[in-house]
């Protein structure tokens, strides 16, 4: 299949920065003084950093305010099958020649200075959401938070950190508090900023970043909470008490990124947030490669009974993630898992979580898989307990298909899901 427009003008971008990242704000200013500063003519922006989570509260946000009748603008990284998925404009996906239009007027106003590719797409998102009316912006982190691209909105409604742990050691130092601090740089005065469940190390960061800042930190565990009850959640704020039904997106770990994200609408407070839209909202939230489970062709691999899940965790704090949940809603069923990850993540640690729940695992590399890590190499790492699988379809192929019906989940990069929806026939 031939490039399109904007995938064409994207790869030429590439041109103008010989780094992929090279974490920094003032290029990123400098184009958007070009662009007469869209920056400053957005909607009510919140503003997310995190290094797992991230996406799931972005998701939730934009149910919850769409089902208050809120247009929403959602700006999230990186995409699955195609870049338009990082731009939603007012509730739609950027179409194709919009995005093209915006990727060439921004290239020739940035007139070839350099400036890195996230940092000039980055621009371009802003650009569109600043052309395109809407009721609120959820604009996602990329890498960090204090130098991101994304980190040039001086006074958003509010501010969400969710669970941070080790990853992009080489970029945001090699110590839970130096991430966090690199996190906390959204922080901003006199903004409310949401946080959940948080490393003792981690919380103490944020709380003296807040404090030197004038900004209210809400914590979960003390200023709000999310707890089983009734036939679902019941999240607690102050004195209200808000009952919520099963949330859309599956895993232990989604309450904390659904409190976070109840929690900053709450302390951002604006008139359209009703308990009915959060409840609604919660429960219909959809992101894809989070839990999602595969019904396509892929599927029909394997036999009748039998389920395929997709997760795209990928570091220390995923691979926990993922165990919690094979341990809470899989464990009725032999799960198999099929592992492809990308070179330089934590593959030694990510895999010492969730192989313990595994009947078996298989180490894949797709052909078009983004800096894959080699298959021996994961093997290397699992030591020695995974098997060469080769790629997802010979894995699930390899199976042992004998015994009772069980669950297959593929997990380990956000690369390799979004060559597995492609393969399962998700590609539009």
């Amino acid at each position: 299949m031939s490039a399109s427009r904007s995938e064409a003008i994207i790869e030429r971008l590439h041109a103008l920065h010989p780094r992929l990242i090279d974490l920094s704000l003032g290029r990123m200013r400098d184009c958007l003084a070009k662009l007469d500063h869209p920056e400053r003519r957005l909607p009510p922006v919140i503003h997310v950093a995190g290094t797992n989570g991230k996406g799931s509260t972005c998701a939730f946000l934009r149910a919850i305010a769409e089902a208050a009748g809120q247009r929403v603008h959602v700006y999230t990284s990186p995409h699955l099958i195609r870049f338009h998925e990082r731009i939603r404009l007012a509730g739609e996906l950027v179409g194709e020649d919009a995005l093209a239009e915006a990727l060439e007027h921004v290239e020739r106003v940035n007139a070839g200075d350099p400036i890195t590719v996230f940092e000039i797409t980055t621009a371009v998102a802003l650009h569109l959401f600043a052309t395109v009316p809407a009721d609120l912006l959820v604009l996602e982190v990329g890498l960090g938070g204090r130098f991101d691209a994304t980190n040039v909105i001086d006074a958003p409604a509010a501010t969400a950190i969710t669970s941070v742990s080790f990853d992009h050691m080489d970029f945001l130092g090699d110590t839970l508090a130096k991430i966090a601090f690199e996190k906390a740089g959204i922080i901003k005065p006199g903004v409310p900023c949401a946080t959940g469940a948080q490393p003792a190390e981690v919380m103490d960061v944020l709380d003296r970043v807040a404090a030197e800042r004038g900004a209210a930190l809400l914590r979960r565990g003390r200023d709000w909470d999310i707890a089983r009850g009734g036939a679902g959640l019941v999240f607690s704020f102050g004195d209200t008490r808000i009952a919520l039904p099963s949330l859309g997106l599956p895993g232990p770990h989604q309450a904390d990124n659904a409190g976070i994200a109840i929690a900053v609408l709450r302390a951002w407070n604006p008139p359209w947030l009703t308990d009915a839209a959060i409840a609604e909202g919660v429960a219909r939230a959809e992101w894809p490669a989070r839990m999602q489970r595969l019904t396509g062709r892929l599927a029909t691999l394997l036999p009748p009974g039998w389920e395929l899940w997709l997760d795209g965790g990928h570091n220390a704090g995923g691979g926990v993630a993922i165990a919690q949940h094979l341990a809470a809603a899989f464990s009725d069923r032999p799960a198999h898992l099929i592992v492809g990850m990308k070179g330089g993540k934590q593959a030694p640690e990510f895999l010492a979580s969730v192989l313990p729940h595994a009947t078996t695992a298989y180490a894949v590399q797709e052909p078009g898989q983004h800096l894959a890590m080699p298959v021996d190499a994961i093997v290397e790492a699992s030591g020695g307990i995974a098997r060469a699988g080769g790629t997802v379809e010979q894995a699930l192929r390899a199976i042992p298909k004998d015994g009772p019906p069980a669950r297959v989940l593929i997990c380990g990069s956000l690369y390799l899901a979004g060559e597995v929806l492609k393969l399962d026939g998700r590609a539009e």
